[in-house]
């Protein structure tokens, strides 16, 4: 189970099925926040359906360190990686587990803020080519 907070402070809590079918490549890159890298935001991978294969694969997804730097992990699995071909990407500020008390409520807020566009209404889609990439690169801005 993932967990992320959206723009508002909306804490979500996703279950993300996998799918049957799907090759698996290595996936990092960086991500910044109006020119800076940014810790604490939440990258999903999620594989878009195409005609003749309606589940093509796994969703995947990272983390952002101090220095952007982000690496791929299939949900749901220990597998590094992402489902090769087209994928829309989410991206929210991640809450560790170990910061939400027993009621749901957060110890302490995000200390990134992401726009509500990048999750509620993504528009960004990447290609993860066969052999995967480690120059999955993400310049998201604020208003």
């Amino acid at each position: 189970m993932l967990r992320f907070v959206l723009p508002g402070g909306v804490l979500l809590f996703a279950v993300v099925g996998c799918g049957s079918g799907g090759k698996v490549a290595p996936v990092s890159g960086v991500i910044t926040l109006n020119g800076q890298p940014a810790a604490g935001i939440a990258v999903s991978f999620e594989p878009i359906a195409t005609e003749g294969n309606n589940v093509p694969g796994p969703s995947a997804f990272g983390v952002s360190g101090p220095d952007g730097r982000y690496t791929t992990k299939i949900v749901g699995g220990e597998m590094n990686g992402a489902t090769t071909g087209k994928n829309r990407v989410k991206f929210c500020a991640y809450i560790d587990p170990a910061d939400i008390l027993e009621d749901g409520t957060l110890k302490t807020k995000p200390k990134v803020k992401v726009p509500a566009r990048y999750w509620s209404d993504p528009k960004i889609e990447f290609d993860v080519p066969g052999k995967g990439t480690s120059s999955a690169d993400f310049a998201l801005t604020t208003p």
